[in-house]
């Protein structure tokens, strides 16, 4: 059996994008709009939790006469 393969960033952004104008909507039952409120906060975490991540990663490749440097990151 194969396992799920997690969803890329830009699956997820699409989906999250799809959820928002769903409930944008407005035309959707109480229990149906619930379910995809919860689906876009899992959504909206796992997101944030890759861009963290590679902000970080950025972050560690940034270097400034040895030293290491933050600088904004700009998407």
């Amino acid at each position: 059996m194969m396992a799920d393969k997690e969803p890329t960033f830009e699956e997820s952004l699409a989906r999250l994008e799809e959820i928002v104008e769903k409930l944008d909507g407005g035309k959707l039952p109480l229990d149906e709009r619930l379910a995809l409120y919860e689906e876009g906060t899992r959504l909206y975490r796992e997101c944030n939790r890759q861009l963290t991540e590679v902000q970080g990663r950025l972050e560690a490749l940034i270097s400034n006469g040895g030293q290491l440097s933050t600088e904004p990151l700009e998407l």
